[in-house]
């Protein structure tokens, strides 16, 4: 059984299929990275940020074929660096299909499965050989966090069990000669507002039992959007105070301390390999 829930069998609902910008220079490299985002997701982040595409089900109705195919069109029209497959938990059978698909029409390009980390064991069973890098997030650590944040009772518990399950099956990140990610595992943990031990645990955890050599990026990009800072039910917004509006311990950007506290968890935990901008004209190895 496959975590979460999904409505979808022989069709998956796509929404936007483009060569877009990633955070990561090394999956980005010169050329972009081919970007296939799944409408609908497992969780129900109150933050999300691609509120419109996760929660809302926006999109067209593909099959495992067709998608396919798509990814050898921006493989050779747009001459991508990678196939990014953005949000694919709940779809995991149809998106093993279409890349069997498209390896079968000639798909050479890495494929990256863009993932919560909410995935079932099973769900990454499908995948393992389909896959060339795992771009895992990994979200926040206590259970009350989750369940209120992101409506998942037992998040922490199942990242940690599907992040072990990736790395064994793709190892450490590595790349090219020229700086692009070509296979690995790659954990992205958005910095949020007042979960700084959070984030510290989640360090601690990636360098005692996944690796210590674990490419990291800790992202301080987090906004408000969404549900954050909406006002509530009943009561009117004041305007340049959170008062009367929803989740405000999230309405504002995260601090620079925030940020550094987490990082020099990651270093004193062992960590070493980070999403740095590079100090050259190629990508960060």
């Amino acid at each position: 059984m496959l975590s979460g829930s999904s409505n979808r069998h022989a069709c998956l609902c796509l929404y936007l299929i483009a060569d877009v910008k990633v955070a990561e220079p090394c999956i980005q490299g010169h050329n972009g990275s081919g970007s296939v985002f799944m409408s609908g997701c497992n969780l129900r982040c109150i933050f999300c940020q691609n509120y419109d595409i996760s929660h809302q089900r926006n999109g067209m109705d593909l099959t495992p074929e067709d998608l396919g195919d798509w990814y050898i069109k921006l493989q050779e029209v747009g001459n991508v660096h990678n196939i990014n497959i953005v949000t694919p938990e709940h779809v995991v059978p149809q998106v093993a299909l279409s890349i069997l698909h498209a390896r079968d029409r000639g798909l050479t390009v890495p494929i990256i499965y863009n993932t919560s980390s909410f995935d079932s064991l099973a769900s990454l069973q499908l995948m393992d050989g389909l896959v060339d890098i795992y771009l895992a997030d990994f979200k926040v650590w206590n259970p009350s966090t989750s369940k209120r944040l992101l409506k998942a009772d037992d998040y922490a518990t199942t990242a940690k069990e599907s992040i072990k399950a990736m790395q064994a099956q793709v190892g450490d990140l590595c790349f090219t000669g020229d700086g692009i990610a070509k296979k690995g595992l790659l954990v992205r943990h958005l910095v949020m507002p007042g979960k700084e031990d959070e984030g510290s645990e989640i360090m601690k955890f990636l360098a005692d039992e996944v690796s210590s050599d674990c490419f990291v990026n800790i992202m301080e990009q987090y906004h408000p959007d969404a549900h954050v800072g909406k006002p509530k039910r009943g009561k009117p917004e004041d305007k340049g105070t959170n008062d009367g509006v929803r989740y405000a311990e999230l309405n504002r950007a995260v601090t620079d301390q925030e940020v550094s506290s987490i990082r020099k968890a990651a270093m004193e935990a062992g960590l070493w390999r980070f999403n740095d901008p590079p100090k050259h004209d190629g990508f960060a190895i």
